[in-house]
């Protein structure tokens, strides 16, 4: 049986052990719990159809991200998970602009031959857009897309690593750090402790590049920090568990879940210094100005909570995946960035099979690790 450890708990490195728990494989899952992780801190939509990001090797992979999640949710519910944070309550694209509106639906429309997942696709007026979430400014029409679907990150990653360790994985809290031994990854001490196995896989989003570094390698992740916020509105509203997840022209959403609870996001702040996880005041005020002119019927509501977190970007803005050139038993992914909770999951699934030795489904020179590599000796 082969021992492998990963390092990361978020969704890639939780899905990761999941997967290759479940295949049979002897797997130690480590994580220092440093606050800030992106999945900690994330809500997710997936509704990648409707994206109008060019790169096709993104879309490849995040409309794979989309059609891996009912098979994933169905088989944790058959293990018990039954909170995975995740339910397909469909998605409205809005805007005021009549134009716009035609727009998505064509694109939507037009990716639908080969992404029947997308599930139906349907023009709503101003009136049918703010009967499906009520708190919505006025002068929105929708795009609705019935496929599409919310998630919570926590509750997800949870589930996979409860679902992981009831298929014999471990799950360890500490500081890993790689042990090299003869041109080759033997394994990693964990605070001191020596870990041997055959296979290392980092998952680590924003702190990879710590990893890395004693090997010699620069790894060029950088990471983007966000500000979430949590709240909580009257019962009179309705019952929000049914919302659609609403994505306005902007780079805000509104994302209800069940009891009350509307989550709005999010920040994009770039030029951070350090692992900074301070909840500024400056970065409240912007999510409110956008969320309150989204929705005005949010003025109401309880804040309850504001959570941060880091999304790792990768040269090109494209996820990173493969086997770390140079080293043997050695691999890594990185670079989710915001669809971190779309692909994460599948990502997951593909790294376990490139680990094991067993056929993928993504061509990974679309994602090769080299762009992100550099000898810090070079440096």
């Amino acid at each position: 049986m082969s021992k492998l450890i990963v390092i990361g708990a978020g969704i890639a490195g939780a899905s990761t052990a999941y997967q290759l728990a479940k295949l049979g494989a002897d797997v130690l899952l480590v994580d220092r719990k440093d606050a800030g992780q992106a999945t900690d801190a994330a809500a997710g939509i997936i509704c990648p159809w409707i994206s109008q990001r060019r790169n096709q090797a993104w879309y490849r992979l995040a409309k794979a991200g989309a059609k891996f999640y009912p098979k994933l949710i169905a088989a944790l519910e058959s293990e018990g998970e039954t909170e995975t944070g995740y339910s397909q309550v469909g998605a409205l694209s809005i805007h005021t602009d009549a134009a716009k509106i035609g727009q998505i639906e064509d694109r939507a429309c037009k990716r639908q031959a080969d992404a029947p997942e997308i599930g139906e696709i349907t023009r709503l007026d101003e009136q049918q857009t703010q009967k499906q979430f009520p708190l919505l400014a006025d002068g929105y029409a929708s795009v609705r897309i019935s496929g599409a679907a919310r998630v919570d990150g926590r509750a997800l990653r949870d589930a996979l690593i409860r679902s992981a360790q009831r298929n014999g994985a471990k799950l360890l809290q500490g500081d890993a750090a790689l042990y090299a031994k003869s041109g080759r990854t033997a394994g990693v001490t964990i605070d001191g402790e020596l870990y041997e196995a055959d296979k290392v896989l980092i998952c680590a989003g924003a702190w990879a590049g710590q990893l890395l570094q004693p090997l010699g390698l620069h790894f060029r992740v950088s990471y983007q920090k966000a500000q979430i916020m949590h709240l909580q509105v009257h019962r009179a509203a309705g019952n929000t568990g049914e919302w659609p997840v609403v994505m306005p022209p902007a780079d805000q959403y509104l994302l209800a879940f069940e009891n009350q609870k509307i989550v709005i996001g999010a920040t994009h702040e770039n030029d951070v210094e350090g692992y900074d996880t301070r909840v500024t005041a400056g970065g409240m005020q912007e999510v409110l100005e956008k969320g309150l002119a989204l929705a005005p019927g949010l003025a109401d509501s309880t804040f309850t909570e504001v959570r941060v977190g880091f999304r790792p970007f990768t040269p090109g803005f494209l996820p990173v995946i493969g086997a770390v050139p140079g080293w043997d038993n050695l691999f890594a992914v990185n670079g989710l960035g915001a669809s971190g909770l779309t692909m994460g999951p599948y990502i997951g699934s593909q790294l376990a099979k490139l680990a094991l030795g067993m056929e993928l489904e993504v061509d990974l020179a679309d994602y090769s690790l080299n762009g992100a590599l550099a000898d810090s000796s070079l440096l």
